[in-house]
């Protein structure tokens, strides 16, 4: 999918999520990457092969 110089990181790259937008639409809150990756707002991934990457969650504080 990536036809420009330098190609962009490959969707099994560890830094897969840098490669250039292909479409965005944030008020849908998701971008293609031209490698295949959607991104989505939450920090969630779906990689060209299906696979889903959740988005990372944090726990709330423990209270003091």
């Amino acid at each position: 999918m990536c036809l420009h110089q330098p190609p962009c990181p490959p969707a099994d790259a560890p830094d897969h999520d840098s490669a250039r937008p292909v479409a965005s639409h944030p008020e849908q809150g998701w971008s293609l990457l031209c490698n295949g990756v959607v991104i989505f707002a939450d920090t969630g991934e779906i990689l060209p092969d299906g696979r889903a990457i959740p988005a990372p969650r944090t726990s709330p504080d423990p209270p003091a």
